[in-house]
């Protein structure tokens, strides 16, 4: 697996595979590429720098951590 940030359009793509995608679904900003068997090749999020805050949070809430915690350095 790899990925690429592109900050000046905010997209990170998310390579799960090395194979070409077929075809695409977008949901939100979200957009999961398969090839043509339905295999997941890559997931493309659009807006990166405010869906992964919203995805992280999501995942805190679940493991019941503060969302704004704070650590020591």
């Amino acid at each position: 697996m790899e990925y690429k940030y592109d900050a000046e359009t905010d997209i990170l793509l998310i390579k799960l595979s090395k194979e070409k995608p077929d075809f695409g679904e977008q949901k939100e900003n979200i957009i999961a590429h398969y090839n043509k068997q339905g295999k997941p090749i890559e997931i493309e999020i659009l807006d990166a720098s405010k869906t992964t805050i919203k995805i992280m949070e999501t995942i805190l809430k679940k493991k019941k951590v503060p969302v704004a915690a704070k650590t020591s350095a």
